[in-house]
């Protein structure tokens, strides 16, 4: 069966116009109109992607994507007339996957949505072979598996995003990576100006694994160069 992606957007002629694109391309659609439908939906189908407008009447796009997470971690792509820096900033700290601005061009919208989908699909994949080996480190430990990571024995709550960048630096505990890498890896994309993108998954990602955010004792940033997960002593 092929994926399921819903479009939410109170401009019915731009829900028309991706629901198309995206149909076009052999993926099933759902459509909403507000937040509260599309969480109505969410409730109700099973649902791979979704494309989500920010400014809608009842309940907005930012409102609705902290209420997605709190129960899924399904890739959410944020669709914004606004085009700042800062607006994008927002959306990928309250949870987004990635950000797309209105007026969008509808080849780069179908590319943001291939990829999102084939990383969610590669980290939800349980015929892929592998043992269920664990990487620890410390009070982390994060199983391929089951593609999650636990922090002192408890599982932690990560986006499909979130989870990648995890892995790839679980992976290579101690090795710096510049944002432009972790861009390529886990996007897919040319990391040119992603340092922001980064950066804000980077934030996301220690707040729920440090014991102090702000002094973090695992995810470090390397000034002028990138990022790593510091390699601590096993623990006995």
């Amino acid at each position: 069966m092929s994926e399921c992606v819903l479009v939410v957007d109170d401009d019915r002629e731009i829900v028309r116009a991706i629901s198309i694109l995206l149909e076009g391309e052999g993926y099933r659609v759902k459509k909403a109109y507000d937040g509260l439908e599309a969480l109505e939906i969410l409730t109700g189908n099973q649902v791979h992607l979704v494309v989500l407008d920010v400014m809608m009447p009842k309940l907005d796009g930012l409102s609705a994507l902290m209420k997605i997470r709190e129960r899924q971690n399904i890739p959410i792509i944020v669709l914004s007339a606004k085009s700042e820096d800062t607006d994008k900033v927002l959306g990928l700290s309250m949870g987004a996957d990635d950000y797309v601005a209105k007026p969008y061009n509808p080849a780069e919208l179908l590319a943001r949505v291939k990829s999102q989908l084939r990383r969610y699909t590669s980290l939800g994949d349980i015929h892929t072979g592998a043992r269920e080996d664990a990487l620890e480190n410390g009070r982390l430990c994060y199983h391929i598996g089951e593609r999650t990571l636990y922090v002192d024995g408890e599982p932690v709550r990560l986006t499909a995003t979130e989870t990648k960048i995890v892995e790839l630096l679980m992976r290579n505990q101690g090795r710096v990576f510049s944002a432009e890498e972790i861009y390529e890896r886990i996007w897919g994309e040319n990391g040119f100006a992603s340092e922001n993108t980064v950066m804000v998954h980077i934030r996301r990602i220690r707040e729920k694994i440090e014991l102090n955010p702000k002094e973090p004792e695992y995810l470090k940033v390397v000034w002028g160069i990138g990022y790593k997960i510091e390699k601590m002593e096993k623990r006995r």
